[in-house]
C-alpha cells in the first residue's frame, strides 16, 4: 500500500465517524418534531405537505396501521414506476427515443427500486430516459431510503416505549425523514459532484469524431442529482450501465471519496440517533464497535485477498504486480477494494470496480457481508433494525445460557418476540439458498452464468444474495435478463424487503405494549466489550451456518481451485 492508500483510508473514517454523533442527534430531534436549524426554511413545506395529503401530524398509529400505510404507499410508488417504464417510449423527456422496457424486466426494475436495492438488469444510458431516471428512479430512491428510516424510528419507539400502543406516524415520518434527512445532503453531494464534473444537464447525447474518424455518442445527463441520493440513501442503482466506474458518475478522486463515504455516513448516525431514543449512548457505543470490527476484519482480509498476485499466470511474486483486471487504474486496488466492502457492508450496491474480477476471497467478503443481512452498517433505517434483530437474539441467547427471562433494556423478550424473531432469521435463506436453488438446477435458467464450475456458480449466489439482501451490487458476467430471473430475483427482493419490515413493525407494537422494568444488578448488561463480543459471535454464527455450505461450493472452492 502506497501513502495514497492510507490517506484514502484516513479520510474515509475521519468523514463517516466524527460526524456521526451529532448527526445522529439531528436525526433524533427531526424525527421526533422538535426544533433545528433548517425548521424556519423547511417547516412551512412540511406543513403545506400534511394539509395538501390531508395527514393529521398529531394522530398516532399503531402497529397495524404503519405497516398497512406503508405497504399501501409502496404497493402506488410500484404501480406508478412500472406503468412509467412500461409507457417510456409515449413520454416527454426522451431526447434519445428510447422505447418503454419489456414487462418482466419493467416488474424487476419497478420492485427493485421500490425496495431500495436498485439492483438494475439494464444499461442506463441505453434504456432508461431522462423523465424516469428523475422522477421515476430518483424519487424511489427517496422514498425507499425513508421508508427504512421510518422502520427503524418505529422500533426505536417501540423499544423506549412503555405500555404504548402508538408508534408515530407512518406518513408524518415519511415527510421528515425525506424533507430534513435526505434532501439537504442530497443537494448538498450533488453540488460536489457538480464541481468535480458529474454532469446534470437536460442536453440529447453529445456526438463527437474520433481519432480513426468513427462517430461516437456520449451519454450525458441529470446524472448528478441521481447519484447523490443513490449513495446517500443506500441506493447504488448507477445512472450510467457502468455504476461509479464510469467517468461521468466518479471522475475524480475527490468525487471518489465522497461517494464511497456517503454510503454508510447516515446508517451509521442513525446508531447514534437510537442512543438518544433509549437514552443511553452507551447501546449506540456498543453496536458501533460491533459494527466496525466486522467490517474491519472484511475489509483487512478483502484488501490480503486482492493484493496477492494471480497464481495462474506463473509469475514470481516479486515480478508480478497485484491484479488491476476489472477496477479502475483512476482508483487502484485500495479504492477499489474499501468501496467493494462499503458497498455490501451497506444496502448500496454501486459499484466502482467489476465484483467479477476480484480475487475468489474477496469476492467471498462480499457476499458474507449481504448474507449476514447487511447489518455491518447497512442501508439507510434497515441496517439498524437488521442488527438490533440480532442484538434481541443475542440478548436471548444469553437468556439461555444463565437461566433468566431475557430482556432489553427493561423489555423481557417473551413467546411472541422470540417467533418474530425466528421468522426474520428464514428470510435470508429463502431469498438465498431456496430460490439460488431451483435457478441453478433448471437448465434453462443456469445459462445465465458466463463462467463454469465454481466461479459460475458463485455468480448466481451473488445474485440471488444481492437481491435478497436489498443490495443491488452484481458480480457482472451473469445474464440476469431473462424473464425467469427478472422474476424470481424480484420476488428475492420483495421477501428480503418485505419479509422483515413487518415483523419488525410486530415486533415493535409488541415491545412498545410492555412495561419497562427497572434494570437491578442481576441484568445483562448491553453495552460492555462481552455482549459487543457476544453480538459479534452470534452475527457469525448465524450467517456461517446458514451459508457456509454454499460459500464452499462457491468462493472458498474457486480459490482452492485457482491456487492449486
Amino acid at each position: 500500500m502506497h501513502a495514497y492508500d492510507i490517506a484514502l483510508l484516513m479520510a474515509f473514517f475521519a468523514i463517516v465517524l466524527l460526524p456521526a454523533p451529532w448527526l445522529g442527534r439531528y436525526y433524533f430531534n427531526v424525527m421526533e418534531g422538535r426544533r433545528t436549524w433548517l425548521t424556519p426554511l423547511l417547516g412551512p413545506i412540511e406543513n403545506v405537505c400534511y394539509r395538501v395529503a390531508g395527514v393529521c401530524p398529531s394522530q398516532q398509529q399503531g402497529w397495524r396501521h404503519y405497516a398497512l400505510a406503508l405497504l399501501i404507499f409502496n404497493l402506488v410508488g410500484f404501480l406508478l414506476l412500472f406503468g412509467a417504464l412500461v409507457a417510456q417510449g409515449l413520454l416527454p423527456l426522451n431526447p434519445q427515443r428510447l422505447p418503454g422496457l419489456e414487462w418482466s424486466l419493467a416488474f424487476n426494475t419497478a420492485v427493485s427500486f421500490v425496495t431500495n436495492t436498485n439492483w438494475q438488469a439494464y444499461s442506463g444510458e441505453a434504456s432508461i430516459s431522462y423523465l424516469n431516471q428523475m422522477l421515476g428512479l430518483t424519487v424511489q430512491n427517496f422514498i425507499s431510503a425513508a421508508t427504512g428510516l421510518a422502520v427503524l424510528v418505529a422500533l426505536c419507539r417501540g423499544i423506549a416505549r412503555r405500555s404504548s400502543a402508538a408508534l408515530g406516524n407512518f406518513w408524518v415520518d415519511m415527510t421528515r425523514a425525506t424533507l430534513y434527512g435526505l434532501l439537504p445532503l442530497s443537494l448538498l453531494l450533488a453540488l460536489l459532484l457538480v464541481w468535480q464534473g458529474v454532469p446534470q444537464t437536460f442536453s440529447d447525447y453529445a456526438h463527437a469524431l474520433t481519432l480513426q474518424g468513427a462517430e461516437q455518442l456520449i451519454p450525458l445527463g441529470p446524472a448528478a442529482s441521481q447519484i447523490a441520493i443513490k449513495q446517500l440513501g443506500t441506493n447504488g442503482g448507477g445512472f450510467f450501465g457502468v455504476n461509479s466506474a464510469h467517468p461521468f458518475e466518479n471522475p475524480t478522486a475527490w468525487s471518489n471519496l465522497f461517494e464511497v463515504s456517503a454510503i454508510i455516513l447516515i446508517p451509521v448516525a442513525l446508531v447514534f440517533m437510537f442512543g438518544h431514543y433509549v437514552k443511553d449512548l452507551r447501546q449506540s457505543r456498543a453496536i458501533v464497535a460491533c459494527m466496525l470490527a466486522l467490517f474491519l476484519v472484511g475489509g483487512a482480509s478483502a484488501l490480503w485477498s486482492e493484493h496477492q498476485p494471480n497464481p495462474a499466470l506463473h509469475v514470481s511474486e516479486v515480478e508480478q504486480a497485484a491484479p488491476l483486471e476489472g477496477k479502475e487504474s483512476r482508483f487502484g486496488i485500495t479504492g477499489s477494494v474499501l468501496w467493494t466492502v462499503t458497498t455490501t457492508a451497506a444496502s448500496n450496491g454501486s459499484v466502482n470496480a467489476m465484483h467479477d474480477s476480484l480475487n475468489p476471497l474477496t469476492g467471498m467478503v462480499a457476499m458474507v457481508n449481504m448474507m449476514v443481512g447487511e447489518v455491518i452498517f447497512g442501508g439507510v433505517g434497515a441496517g439498524l433494525y437488521g442488527m438490533l434483530l440480532f442484538v434481541l437474539i443475542a440478548v436471548f441467547l444469553c437468556g439461555l445460557m444463565i437461566g433468566r427471562t431475557p430482556e432489553y433494556l427493561g423489555k423481557k423478550l417473551q413467546a411472541r418476540e422470540v417467533q418474530l424473531l425466528v421468522a426474520t432469521l428464514l428470510v435470508m435463506p429463502v431469498g438465498v439458498l431456496v430460490l439460488a436453488a431451483v435457478a441453478a438446477s433448471l437448465p434453462g435458467p443456469a445459462t445465465a452464468v458466463s463462467n463454469p464450475g465454481a466461479h459460475g456458480f458463485s455468480q448466481l449466489l451473488y445474485a440471488y444474495t444481492s437481491g435478497a439482501a436489498n443490495n443491488g451490487s452484481a458480480f457482472a458476467g451473469f445474464g440476469a435478463n431473462t424473464v425467469f430471473h427478472n422474476l424470481m430475483i424480484g420476488l428475492a427482493m420483495l421477501i428480503g424487503r418485505f419479509g422483515y419490515i413487518l415483523p419488525v413493525l410486530a415486533l415493535a407494537g409488541s415491545l412498545a405494549a410492555k412495561p419497562q422494568a427497572p434494570q437491578g444488578p442481576n441484568s445483562f448488561p448491553t453495552q460492555g466489550p462481552l455482549f459487543t463480543l457476544l453480538l459479534l459471535l452470534t452475527i457469525l454464527l448465524v450467517g456461517g451456518l446458514t451459508f457456509l455450505p454454499t460459500l464452499a461450493l462457491g468462493p472458498v472452492a474457486d480459490h482452492l481451485s485457482q491456487a492449486y
